[in-house]
Parts: structure tokens; sequence; C-alpha cells
């Protein structure tokens, strides 16, 4: 029709792809007639040899093996042979055994910068298996190395996404993680991934004294607070003894008969004299008011006063002169301090000569403390029970 165009391939182009088809189908040809004449060959010299060829065209693999075959070196239709026998032509096959049992291997350790910048030493097993031994044998050339390449490096690019912490707590998901990422990686080479494990995380030395200085100051915080806690409780109940005990007063002798039971039942060269309860008080009543009598003195009496005679002129006159007065009063309160002064030095001399003499002169009770008394304490301690108060303190 005029007008119209109609759209086709051009000639140049159309003999291209002829050719290639040809050339395929050709070749598809040629190695079948190969194949054909040189399988005639093997046969005819398989049967020539009887029966010494029978030892070289059976072979067995075994229950966890599998035997790809290659016929010329194209794989043979019928996929993987066995487990138990097959059958192979002499020269013209040949076949590449495949263990199908689970292989385990070591990762080397690899330093790896976590999300938190910290460097770390992890290795980890990998542990896999053979799922297609067809794909394991044409689509890899060593899955065995391949496998172990693969999980050095999924082992950086999974940890270089955590934190320390994380690697340090999470190491199952971390581990499940490595696991599908490895299995995925390795599905078209026909390995199946079955397990993945994080063996050791080595920190540098600086971040494990540091960690270790943090965890030994949490520990010890806890302890404090259950020191803390336990005193508290300690105190309360000691607080409701204590309350139970003052409201009845048998409760605090019993308290007190079972501590002297409890100190005569040890073993020591102590002597318990026990003592009712009621004369403690005035018995610490009296030794205090003694502490204080030793340790002050007695008080110094003041003596009386000295009467100067008023001069002629006093006399003669009505009224004596007011300054002069003041002065003869002033020189009598002077005259009484000095005196008062030389009477205190008087004393002390004394009472440190006796002291000296009774240092010297040897103690016949031995460890018995001697008390230094005036004459005035002495006849206050006659009574009896002052000396059992005194024989008390000396023990």
């Amino acid at each position: 029709m005029a007008g119209s165009t109609i759209n086709t391939p051009s000639s140049s182009s159309r003999p291209i792809m002829i050719d290639e088809r040809q050339r395929s189908g050709s070749e598809a040809d040629s190695i079948g007639c190969v194949e054909v004449l040189a399988t005639v060959c093997s046969i005819v010299l398989m049967v020539l040899t009887l029966p010494i060829s029978l030892f070289l065209c059976f072979k067995v693999v075994q229950e966890y093996e599998r035997a790809v075959i290659f016929r010329l070196g194209r794989l043979r239709s019928g996929g993987a042979r066995g487990p138990g026998v097959f059958f192979v032509l002499p020269c013209i096959d040949n076949y590449c055994k495949v263990d199908l049992r689970t292989v385990s291997f070591d990762v080397p350790p690899q330093e790896v910068l976590t999300r938190d910048s910290v460097t770390v030493s992890v290795d980890a097993v990998v542990y896999y298996r053979i799922r297609d031994p067809l794909n394991a044998v044409v689509q890899v050339a060593n899955y065995s190395h391949s496998t172990r390449l693969l999980a050095a490096t999924t082992l950086r690019n999974v940890l270089g996404t955590r934190n320390l912490s994380e690697l340090l707590t999470e190491r199952e998901a971390i581990s499940h993680s490595m696991q599908v990422t490895l299995d995925e990686a390795t599905d078209p080479w026909g390995v199946q991934v079955e397990r993945v494990e994080i063996k050791d995380v080595s920190l540098p030395d600086s971040l494990q004294r540091s960690m270790a200085a943090e965890a030994e100051a949490a520990r010890e915080a806890r302890a404090k607070v259950i020191a803390a806690e336990g005193e508290m409780k300690s105190s309360r109940a000691l607080k409701e003894a204590s309350d139970i005990m003052c409201e009845s007063p048998a409760a605090l002798q019993l308290r007190y008969l079972q501590t002297l039971s409890s100190i005569a039942g040890e073993k020591n060269s102590t002597i318990v004299f026990p003592l009712p309860i009621e004369l403690i008080g005035p018995l610490m009543n009296f030794t205090s008011s003694l502490g204080v009598a030793r340790t002050t003195g007695p008080v110094p009496h003041p003596p009386p006063p000295t009467m100067v005679p008023s001069s002629s002129t006093s006399t003669s006159s009505p009224q004596a002169d007011p300054g002069h007065q003041a002065q003869i009063e002033y020189h009598q309160h002077q005259q009484q301090l000095q005196q008062q002064q030389q009477q205190q030095q008087h004393r002390s001399r004394h009472h440190t000569s006796g002291e000296r003499k009774r240092e010297t002169e040897p103690n016949p009770l031995g460890s018995i403390s001697m008390y230094s008394l005036s004459s005035a304490e002495d006849s206050a301690l006659c009574s009896p029970t002052n000396r059992v108060a005194r024989f008390i303190l000396d023990l």
C-alpha cells in the first residue's frame, strides 16, 4: 500500500543471529558425535580388558559421600551418584567425591573496631555442610576456602555495627545474625551454614583495668549499702529490745545474770565480783566526787585582815583625808594577796615532797595503785564502805 511503512529488521543483524544459532548447533552436533565415538571406543576397550577393567569401571562411595561424574568435561545427567556402587567408563569419565558431613573451622582472631570506637580482638567457630554437591563442585572452585574467607569478612562487618556492651552481653544475637548472613551468601555454592559461635573477645589491657576498677567500685558501693541496711535493722532491733527491757526490770536483771554466766564460763584469769545494780549508781557518784576532790585539792582560807593603827594625824583630826584612807586600804589588800600566795606555794611544796616519798617507798601490793590523799581525805575513807569502794577501784 502506498504511504505505509513496515519496520523490518536490518539485513545485517539477521545473518549474525542465524550464524550464531548455526554455530552452536554445529558445536553440539560435533560434541555429541565425539562423545558417542569415545563411548564406543571405551566400551570396546573395557570388553577387551576384561576382567581387569571391572576394577576400573566400578566405584564405591560411602553413605556420607556423593560422586559428581563428568564425561569428557560435561556434567552427566542424573545428578550426583551414591551412596553405594556406581559405574564409570575408563578414559572418558572422571568423578569428584563430596563429603556431606558437617565441617567446622576456626575463624582467626580479627581486629574489629566497634561502633563506639573500641578496638577488640574476636575469634569465632563456624559449622557448615554441603547441601547441594553439584553446585559445590560446579559453582565455586574451592568451597571450603571461600567459606573461610567469607566468614572472616562477615565477622568484621557484623561486629562493626555493635557497641562494646552489646558485644559482651548479646553474643547469641550476634552469632545468629552472622549465621543468617553467611547462609545467604553461601547458598549459591550449595553450602549451608548451620551455626556460628563467638569464642573469645580480647580487650586491651587499659580497657580491662578501667572496667575492673569500675566493677570493683560498684561492688564496694553495693557492699556499703548492704552493710548500712544491716546496721539500720540491727539498730532498730536493739532499740526495740532496750524499750522492752526498760519496761520490765526483771528482764534487765535476767540479762545481767546471763552476762555473768557467760563470763564465768570462759577460761580466763579475770575475777569478776558480782555487785547489785542498785550499788553501781551511788558508787560511781562517790568515785567521781572523790576524783574531783583529789584533783582540785583543799581550798585555802584567806588569812584574817591585819589591822593597821591609824596615825597621830587621824586621831588629832576628826575627819581623815579620803586619799590617804584609800592608800591604806590598797596596801592592806596587797599584803593579804602576798600572804595567800606564800601559803599556797608552801602547801604545793609539801604535797610534792610527800608524793616523792611515797614513790620511793616500795609498794607491797604490787599492781594495786597507791593514792596520795591528804589527812582529811584519809579520815574520810576510814569507813568500811569507802574501803570496799577503794578496793574495787584498785582492781
